[in-house]
């Protein structure tokens, strides 16, 4: 008997509630290379929780890769980021050409229409371009690097010019610099004209400041809310950023600094005196702020926080920071502090929504453009580049448990093929190591996605209930796998 597809939610509604799973381009991508060819094993759940941390969802060649080498070297490689053959990914971001643009091609781009801009062709194309390099990118910790640094600085795509601003912020401010020193990092995003659009700097001008970059800069992206500044720093900061702006006619889309609009008066920055200089004396300021404790604590915190836990060690976040002042900013000599001393005291994270589809479908080794998973996406609330406020989507696990419906029907879409230009390799995965006997494929699933196998009473149970439904072999084994992504327990990381 086949199921029908009211039998099979209903039936894997029923699998996904048992106690077990409640623990804690098309074209491009054939010809960017063939399902991996080995076989998977269990992982202990330090290494699966290390993998799900340095990737969005481990494939079957990184485990087997993590399995190999082990996890200090297996992060040494991921840092490498650029020693790393990313050949088939960028193979499907051919297609996508407003993300290789300057500000001033993409909107002309836009203008090529008779009624109007079109304002969403490179908001589109970044959005399915950053989901593709997330899902097929071997350049793993670096995309995890950049999807945190994107919410740091966060810029709401969908506001005023940043429709053609913030492809320009994302590959010259957040990938370039994703890896490499805060120091570069801050000072290209204070230059970024995305930013000083996005936050109001182009309306900071001696005969009316605006204090809202000036304010994001300290409380955000460097000192932290309790980093000892106070509203008088803010206030002088603003003085010192007045003039930056952005080019609004030729060269559309450059920094520009204005001496007419800029305040000349003397300033005084969290007890720094900055004399008159122009684009120099905020300059002056970011130097300072990158170098400052409250900024290395701040930094280590947040890092931490995305990596090991919502409350993360405070000796991991005290060592990081240390390490954060002795290496100026050097991100890299960061995060060794924090994967390699803190991964083993990391405690289970709530995947946010795009970690959650992203997971799955690298799992099963997912076919897939993209740009169906946009609606998905939509739904539990994290379209990329989509928060409206600075401080970017949260990080904690409390905002992202109560949007559970979607995540449900995304899994059971995926698994029974209905999501556009979107397909899995279930079948493919298990032919790789399968010897016929469902109960040793379930065992093969259930270790892919949750690191391990069911207890066998467990696996047994499960199995005859989905049989006793009249369900064939291999729906079966969808109808597991369904439920096992709908769990509670896959929703954890």
């Amino acid at each position: 008997m086949t199921l029908s597809r009211r039998d099979f939610l209903k039936l894997a509604s029923l699998v996904s509630a048992s106690a077990a799973l409640s623990s804690c381009a098309p074209v491009y991508r054939r010809i960017a290379g063939d399902l991996p060819t080995l076989p998977w094993a269990a992982l202990g759940a330090g290494d699966f929780l290390a993998l799900n941390r340095l990737t969005f969802g481990p494939r079957v060649e990184e485990r087997v890769r993590f399995s190999e080498i082990g996890l200090q070297n297996y992060i040494e490689e991921q840092l490498d980021f650029e020693s790393i053959n990313d050949f088939d990914c960028d193979l499907q971001l051919m297609p996508f050409k407003t993300i290789r643009m300057d500000a001033n091609e993409i909107e002309g781009v836009s203008n090529q229409l008779f009624d109007g801009y079109d304002r969403e062709r490179a908001p589109q194309e970044l959005r399915q371009a950053t989901l593709l390099r997330q899902m097929y990118s071997k350049r793993q910790l670096h995309e995890v690097m950049t999807e945190f640094w994107s919410d740091h600085f966060n810029i709401f795509m969908d506001k005023e010019k940043e429709f053609f601003l913030k492809s320009v912020d994302d590959r010259e401010v957040i990938r370039k610099h994703a890896l490499g020193n805060f120091r570069d990092l801050v000072w290209a995003s204070a230059h970024s004209p995305a930013m000083l659009v996005y936050l109001d700097n182009q309306a900071n001008e001696q005969s009316h400041p605006n204090e809202n970059y000036a304010r994001e800069l300290m409380e955000l992206h460097t000192l932290g809310v309790d980093g000892g500044y106070s509203q008088q720093d803010v206030m002088e900061l603003a003085r010192c950023l007045t003039g930056w702006k952005v080019k609004e006619h030729f060269w559309l889309g450059e920094f520009t600094f204005d001496k007419n609009l800029h305040d000349t008066g003397t300033k005084n920055v969290l007890g720094l005196s900055i004399q008159p200089s122009g684009v120099e004396e905020a300059e002056q300021v970011i130097e300072m702020l990158v170098k400052h404790p409250s900024t290395a604590r701040f930094i280590s915190t947040k890092l931490a926080r995305r990596f090991l836990a919502d409350d993360p060690p405070q000796e991991i976040i005290e060592k990081a920071a240390q390490t954060f002042l002795a290496t100026k900013g050097d991100i890299k000599s960061v995060l060794r502090v924090i994967l390699l001393d803190g991964l083993p005291l990391a405690q289970p994270k709530y995947k946010r929504p795009a970690n959650f589809v992203l997971s799955a479908m690298r799992m099963l080794n997912v076919e897939t453009d993209a740009a169906a998973l946009h609606d998905y996406l939509v739904r539990m609330g994290q379209v990329a580049f989509n928060w409206p406020t600075p401080d970017g989507y949260p990080d904690r696990s409390e905002p992202w448990q109560g949007n559970l419906m979607p995540r449900w029907q995304f899994a059971f879409a995926l698994i029974r093929n209905e999501i556009n230009d979107t397909k899995h390799n279930l079948q493919s995965l298990l032919d790789v190591a399968s010897n016929g006997i469902l109960q040793d494929d379930v065992d093969s699933i259930t270790s892919l996605l949750l690191g391990t196998p069911l207890e066998r009473v467990t696996r047994d149970g499960l199995i005859d209930t989905v049989r006793a439904a009249g369900s064939t072999e291999e729906e079966t084994l969808q109808v597991i796998t369904a439920s096992i992504i709908a769990s509670p327990a896959f929703q954890w990381r």
